[in-house]
């Protein structure tokens, strides 16, 4: 483990340790603890996420595995550790469903956390790159970089989903961390979950595992408000 992924997990670690700042709040981790208030917010998220990372989109070649990938990018440049972790796990479940091998799929999900695209293909670098100028500010894209995606081998309908995913993400990335919702300590608390969202997507109600740790006491399923 390198320097940076060492200085990652001392504040993963100490982010498993806080509690939630706002009143009232589900006691579950992450995204799961909007989900929990009302059947009426998890629907459009998990909908929502259907949508942008799991569904096909009109015109676009992305994938899956580089889909979860954006949101992986745009969750680590927020510095939002629930949402960073839980989309690596999806997209390497997803890559190594693909024939990617277990080392080479932790080696891509682990250079997207920490924010280096060296090992992936140019378009979805290019992609990604759009996608972290969004998350900064959307006023900050030009028209050169849609040029440089474009040159790449994106589509239009590429660019269009990859900025949908950075701005989705900066919203499901603020809930998590305005509400300080509960973030494992382990990033492998995240395997039984990517599985099943591996198989079945995000609306489904056969998602029914919760990520495991510590600070994650419920051990039961978001979808019972479903």
């Amino acid at each position: 483990m390198g320097e940076h992924q060492h200085a990652r997990q001392a504040e993963r670690t100490l982010r498993a340790t806080e509690t939630p700042i706002v009143d009232g709040l589900p006691d579950f981790p992450g995204i799961l603890t909007a989900m929990m208030i009302s059947a009426d917010l998890a629907t459009p998220l998990r909908l929502l996420a259907d949508a942008l990372l799991v569904k096909p989109f009109p015109g676009s070649t992305l994938t899956r595995p580089e889909r979860e990938l954006i949101a992986t990018a745009v969750s680590a440049g927020n510095d939002c550790f629930y949402c960073m972790d839980t989309h690596a796990a999806f997209a390497d479940a997803l890559l190594q469903r693909e024939g990617v091998g277990a080392d080479r799929s932790r080696g891509l999900v682990d250079e997207v956390k920490d924010g280096r695209l060296t090992g992936l293909a140019e378009r979805t670098r290019q992609l990604i790159r759009i996608a972290l100028i969004v998350r900064s500010s959307g006023r900050k894209l030009a028209g050169r970089h849609i040029a440089a995606a474009r040159s790449s081998g994106a589509s239009n309908a590429d660019v269009q989903l990859t900025i949908l995913i950075a701005s989705a993400f900066c919203m499901y990335n603020r809930i998590v961390d305005g509400f300080r919702a509960r973030t494992p300590s382990d990033p492998t608390a995240f395997g039984e979950r990517a599985q099943q969202i591996a198989s079945y997507g995000y609306a489904d109600p056969r998602i029914t595992a919760v990520p495991t740790a510590a600070s994650c006491v419920p051990a039961m399923s978001y979808l019972s408000l479903a």
